[in-house]
């Protein structure tokens, strides 16, 4: 397999970088990378084949409730202490949706303390994802808008079904909604300052071809051809040097991690002011009415 020629030719940097040693050798470190093991959870499937395959299984559109963020947040932690696994390619369980982003039922009628957990784990989820030392590659198989794009836009690389009708974007203007400054600072990091300012007041989603266009994707192919080509593109990927592509990573995200850690409480208690406004919340009851109207 093309993943598992990389990891062998690269096997003495990684050894000597300290990132795979194992006491016993060079055999028993790659009988630990045989021996590895599918996981899931109720809402993460954790394939371990060609490659590292992280699955959002969340019927019917992914949304990012408390426990699928937890339960990402917790899958990507195993495979980040994983020294089996370099690289992770996240992608949905579902035909034509990525993920449909923060669940709305989480920040609508709930209590102050639950907002607070329910944005917590967002923070969370963004954090580990953002600041991964694997590569990560987004496999975008359908629609993401919202909380779906910040997800894509974390990954280092991310690919998109070549198709008109699957749109991404962080919308949350049209919802009443105000993107916080580190989706603002991810967005800006990956399309720049000017396109940012005018997709976020206008709550702009793009089409594939537009996302490609403006940067906010890396490359369309034909739906049924983005996983593998996210498995060819993990090779490339895989092919430089961990210690190298790692620090280079943080270099470039660090000064935009260390500001969300440092104004995490009061980025929590904004968003909690914010969600709990009699004005929000209606705005939220009339949005969750008319998806009950579409069913």
């Amino acid at each position: 397999m093309a993943a598992q020629a990389v990891l062998r030719s690269s096997a003495p940097a990684r050894l000597l970088s300290g990132s795979f040693y194992i006491r016993k050798g060079v055999l028993a470190s790659w009988q630990h990378y045989q021996s590895r093991r599918p996981f899931s959870n109720e809402k993460v499937l954790v394939e371990l084949d060609e490659s590292t395959v992280m699955k959002m299984k969340n019927p019917p559109v992914n949304s990012l409730s408390l426990d699928v963020l937890t339960e990402f947040s917790i899958s990507l932690e195993k495979l980040e202490i994983d020294r089996g696994c370099r690289g992770v390619i996240l992608t949905s369980a579902f035909p034509k949706i990525f993920s449909a982003g923060l669940d709305i039922t989480e920040m609508c009628g709930k209590s102050a303390e639950h907002y607070a957990a329910f944005w917590r784990a967002v923070q969370e989820m963004w954090l580990k994802l953002y600041g991964s030392n694997m590569v990560t590659i987004a496999a975008i198989n359908g629609s993401s808008p919202a909380g779906g794009c910040l997800m894509a836009m974390c990954c280092d690389y991310r690919i998109m079904a070549d198709n008109p009708k699957f749109a991404i974007g962080l919308n949350e203007t049209q919802l009443g909604i105000v993107a916080p400054f580190w989706f603002k600072e991810t967005m800006v990091n990956t399309v720049g300052n000017r396109v940012t300012e005018q997709s976020l007041q206008l709550g702009q989603m793009y089409p594939a071809p537009d996302a490609l266009k403006i940067g906010l994707v890396d490359k369309l192919v034909t739906e049924e051809k983005v996983q593998s080509t996210a498995v060819a593109a993990m090779s490339q990927w895989l092919a430089v040097p961990d210690h190298a592509r790692q620090i280079t990573k943080s270099i470039m995200r660090k000064p935009t991690i260390d500001n969300l850690v440092k104004h995490r409480e009061a980025d929590i208690n904004n968003f909690v002011s914010f969600i709990t406004k009699d004005s929000i919340q209606k705005s939220l009851q009339v949005y969750m009415d008319r998806l009950k109207q579409k069913k």
